[in-house]
């Protein structure tokens, strides 16, 4: 062990804290260790530095190693004044350092060097102990040269033996920046060896995780991270209706063009064919099969067709737009459908310099007849009513519009389907509350036994079963609550069946009811519903006269109502758009307006191989509230401009709008089962607008995909949030966010995500009924369905928003406690003089708390957000995820992955269970102490506490309370000399209290 080293090599840091002044620091770390310091080269203006460089410390005394300390310290050089500022430090135990082949990359959370330090961040280093005779310790590095670090390896100096032969050797059997990734099923099938070794996790995985690899990356390397530029939210001053945007306000033009005063103008040509008289017949029998096509140069689009119908009307309206008009020629033509070759019937033309331009709240142009000509252009029988004028998205027929540009590539019957603009209502949704509470005279045909039944109540594809009772008597009782959801209008019946239990696995239906859920009572409040005995009917046929004999019949009493004083959660409660209870009766005025213009998306990544470059079909959904908005889809471009403006009531500004992107798979031919590929979608709360202020930005589409986060492009938007009632909307704030009833008889959690995915579904369900339909995987997507699901990476997230929720009170109190320990003599004075002033005039404490807490309040003023909150990487924990923690939230439900993957993450999940069951315990056994002091579980120590309480009343009773609190507080701040480094008194008597721990299995 004489040739004994220690090798540290500085791989990388990430989210560094900047300190330039400019947003960046130009970072480097320092190592020290038993004497001896190197440092690394600077990284210019990153806060993610890339350094893997490799450093040997001696070790003159092996026995000593225990008692040594490895420090790395990162810092920023200042370039202009030559000096560096800390950015934090990582300390390392002697006892922790391991052999080279059992050393992995570790990422350490980098640690403050004085109290007031402003440090975030990680370092990555991997430490090992080495004893290979051909290494030599590294030569200390001169003192730092702010030298650019963006060089060619061939021109950076290096420094001599830094990285001798040995150590290349080493490196060279260790590679770096490497995943392992786990395979896909088919992938398992056709390898018969081994894929992938179980990953062993340390006791932490909260911040470590280790794989056979031996390199343990949390984050991916910078050279396959985009910068994080490209994640940010991008201001924007579009012309909004023909206005430019200045400081958040639209200035108009001159003379207004459209009302549409948050999206860019667009001309469109449009062409409205009515209906058509007297067109001559083509066929032999004397029929006609009329219909249109219109053809704007390269573009056509085709009404339908009528069959033996010479006086057709069709009212379709075709639109282009305008930039797209090659031609100065509007052909409409009229055709007979034919089996073989559609027969020519007339023609009308439009010179393009004579359409007229209408602008709303212009009355629509009146259409006109036009007499149709043939190919020789002699006018001949026939007319035909049209209406041709340009005009802007604006205009009332641009929703129901044929866009011709669209219906170039594709077949023009999927375009009338599936690429118009619509606007959707999602069906009113009711709770419905099924109270079973016993039966009567069920009749089973084995008469030696007693009946083991129990109501099975189904509506739509939602099923509930009460508990099963055994009784001594043929009169069961239940008195259970069922809950459901169910939509206007209500189409389907509430079946409640009586079962007997006869067997294992093996049920016997009693009797059976069914009711309309039409005739179901509504109520408002929590007024009492009467009961009601109804009959059930048999589960078979019998003939008349039997059913004459019979006398009596099984009963079952029910309390059946739908509740309208419930809000019915149909999305993820924490981005609920609608909060207002069912019954229209209970909602309060509106306070607000909410208006969206959805402008254009920029640089979309291909969806379909169509084209050299592949290519998207793309179209936008908004959902607030009931109202959901889809958008025209724009065929075959990467870049598509949709300019369209939707209008929202608002009640109450703690809601969010969603707006989601899709990639329409409905247009290819053949493919129509195919489902509709998410791009991304944005979502805004509406409590962070200003009122008034329109806000236009360009937010990053990222999606989460198996291979990590992936930006999409950028969807451009334009928001207004206009309140109608400023003192309404103040009054919102101190109501309760959901109604009354989820107060007065809440919901458990159970119960409410059961009835969300029963929501969904329903939702779904109306939604894909429509034309054009809103599929499925869009509402899924739209309404977080799977937000429920276990992912370790959401695990992570959470618990890294609640130490930054608690960073705030930590750092307050390691002040406090510095403060006590006379860390720093004049602030602690300072501490002193005023908790004199308090407590010789308690008056003023609240005082100045909330004096406090104004004045932090205008501080924080100046750096109030300027921008809507959008999706975050980091807050997600997305950019730092792990390759198996991903394909584990990718994975279906329930999984398809191997034994051998599901036994491994089923051991991870445990091991963070197990110190969630630890924390939750000790927060137990904290509470069971607090009762065991008045308990007598411990006589002795209730007796103390007893003792001590009668002596407290006493003293507070005679001494002034002034004085008893000057005299804790003193003590509590007193100086380090009169401390003792043992715990005090009153916390090892608290900690002998006994808990409940005791009685556990």
């Amino acid at each position: 062990m004489n040739n004994l080293k220690l090798g540290v090599e500085v791989v990388s840091a990430h989210d560094l804290m900047p300190k330039d002044g400019q947003g960046s620091s130009n970072p480097f770390v320092e190592l020290h260790f038993d004497r001896q310091k190197f440092r690394t080269s600077i990284k210019d203006k990153d806060l993610n530095p890339v350094w893997n460089e490799l450093f040997y410390f001696n070790i003159a005394d092996p026995s000593s190693l225990p008692d040594l300390t490895l420090e790395a310290s990162v810092h920023s050089m200042n370039k202009a004044t030559n000096s560096r500022s800390f950015l934090g430090k990582v300390q390392i135990a002697g006892t922790s350092f391991v052999p080279f082949s059992e050393a992995v990359v570790m990422h350490y959370p980098l640690g403050k060097h004085r109290m007031f330090s402003r440090v975030k961040g990680e370092l990555a280093l991997k430490v090992f102990l080495t004893d290979d005779p051909s290494i030599k310790p590294s030569n200390p590095l001169p003192a730092i040269d702010p030298r650019p670090n963006n060089l060619p390896p061939s021109q950076v100096p290096q420094e001599p033996e830094q990285i001798s032969e040995g150590n290349k050797s080493l490196l060279k059997k260790e590679p770096k920046h490497t995943f392992h990734s786990i395979p896909n099923e088919v992938q398992l099938q056709q390898s018969s060896a081994p894929l992938i070794e179980p990953v062993r996790y340390v006791a932490d995985p909260m911040k470590h995780e280790s794989q056979p690899s031996k390199v343990v990356r949390m984050f991916p390397s910078l050279s396959s991270r985009q910068p994080m530029d490209d994640y940010a939210l991008k201001e924007t001053s579009p012309l909004l209706g023909g206005g430019q945007i200045v400081r958040g306000r639209v200035i108009p033009a001159q003379k207004p063009a459209s009302t549409y005063d948050l999206v860019e103008q667009m001309q469109y040509l449009f062409v409205r064919v009515v209906k058509a008289r007297d067109l001559p017949t083509m066929d032999v029998t004397g029929s006609l099969d009329p219909y249109v096509e219109v053809r704007v140069g390269n573009y056509k689009g085709k009404t339908k067709h009528f069959e033996k119908n010479q006086n057709p009307e069709w009212n379709e309206v075709f639109a282009i737009s305008r930039d797209r008009v090659q031609s100065s020629v509007i052909e409409v033509v009229v055709k007979d459908k034919d089996l073989i070759k559609d027969d020519f019937v007339g023609i009308v033309c439009f010179d393009l310099n004579d359409v007229p331009t209408r602008v709303p709240p212009d009355s629509p142009l009146a259409p006109e007849w036009y007499r149709l000509e043939d190919k020789e252009g002699d006018k001949r029988k026939g007319e035909l009513m049209v209406a041709v004028w340009i005009g802007t998205q604006a205009d009332e027929a641009f929703a129901d519009a044929w866009h011709l540009d669209a219906a170039a590539p594709i077949d023009a019957a999927a375009v009338s389907s599936h690429t118009k603009s619509k606007v959707y209502h999602a069906p009113k949704l009711w709770y419905l509350r099924v109270n079973v509470i016993d039966a009567q005279d069920i009749f089973i045909a084995d008469k030696t036994r007693f009946p083991d039944v129990y109501a099975n109540v189904q509506l739509g594809n939602q099923i509930l079963k009460t508990r099963p009772v055994q009784s001594r008597t043929f009169n069961p009782l239940w008195n259970e609550d069922l809950m459901f959801v169910a939509a206007e209008p209500f189409e389907d019946q509430l079946i409640i069946s009586v079962e007997d239990r006869v067997g294992p696995n093996k049920d016997e239906v009693v009797g059976r009811l069914a009711l309309p859920l039409g005739s179901i009572e509504k109520r408002l409040d929590d007024h009492i519903i009467n009961a009601r005995w109804y009959s059930l009917q048999k589960p078979v046929a019998v003939d008349v006269d039997q059913l004459k004999e019979d006398k009596f019949s099984s009963k079952i009493q029910l309390r059946v109502c739908l509740e309208g004083g419930y809000h019915v959660l149909d999305e993820s409660t924490h981005y609920s758009s609608d909060l207002r209870p069912t019954a229209k009766q209970l909602w309060k005025p509106s306070i607000g307006l909410l208006e969206l213009g959805i402008l254009n998306a920029e640089g979309l990544h291909p969806m379909k191989t169509r084209g050299e470059n592949g290519t998207c079909d793309t179209y936008c959904v908004a959902k607030y509230g009931r109202k959901w908005v889809r958008t025209r889809t724009v065929v075959d471009s990467l870049s598509p401009k949709y300019n369209e403006q939707y209008t929202w009531e608002v009640y109450d500004p703690a809601t969010v709008l969603t707006v989601g992107v899709f990639d329409n798979w409905q247009l290819e031919k053949g493919d129509n089962g195919n489902k509709d590929a998410k791009i991304g979608k944005v979502r805004i709360r509406l409590s962070t607008l200003e009122t008034g202020r329109v806000y236009t930005h360009s937010y990053p589409l990222l999606v989460l995909h198996p291979s990590g986060v992936k930006k999409m492009g950028e969807l451009h938007l334009a928001i207004r949030f206009s309140s109608t009632s400023f003192v309404n909307m103040m009054h919102i704030y101190s109501r309760p966010l959901l109604p009354k009833m989820h107060y007065i008889q809440p919901l458990n959690m159970i119960q409410q995500d059961m009835l969300r995915h029963q929501a969904v579904q329903i939702v779904a369900a109306r939604l894909s009924r429509m034309e054009p339909s809103l599929r499925k995987e869009v509402v899924e997507y739209m309404s977080d369905v799977d937000s429920h699901m276990w992912s370790m990476r959401r695990s992570k997230a959470n618990f890294f928003r609640l130490m930054s929720v608690f960073s705030g009170v930590i750092a307050a109190s390691r002040w406090f406690a510095n403060v006590c320990v006379w860390k720093n003599p004049i602030t602690t004075v300072l501490v002193h003089i005023l908790f004199i002033m308090l407590v010789c005039f308690p008056e003023l404490f609240l005082p100045t708390v909330f004096l406090y807490m104004f004045l932090i309040g205008l501080w924080n003023y100046r750096f109030r957000p300027r921008y809507p909150p959008h999706m975050n990487i980091k807050l997600s924990h997305a950019e730092a995820v792990h390759p198996d923690e991903l394909d584990e939230e990718f994975d279906t439900f329930p999984t398809s992955r191997s034994d051998e993957i599901v036994r491994m993450r089923y051991d991870r999940l445990r091991s963070v269970a197990g110190r969630i069951q630890s924390v939750v315990g000790d927060l137990a056994t904290q509470g069971e102490r607090l009762q065991a002091l008045l308990s007598w579980r411990d006589p002795r120590a209730t007796a103390i506490f007893l003792v001590f309480c009668m002596v407290s009343a006493i003293v507070l009773y005679t001494t002034p309370l002034q004085v008893l609190i000057a005299l804790v507080g003193f003590y509590i701040m007193r100086h380090p000399r009169f401390r003792n480094r043992m715990p005090s008194a009153p916390l090892n008597f608290f900690r002998r209290l006994p808990a409940k721990t005791d009685s556990l299995l």
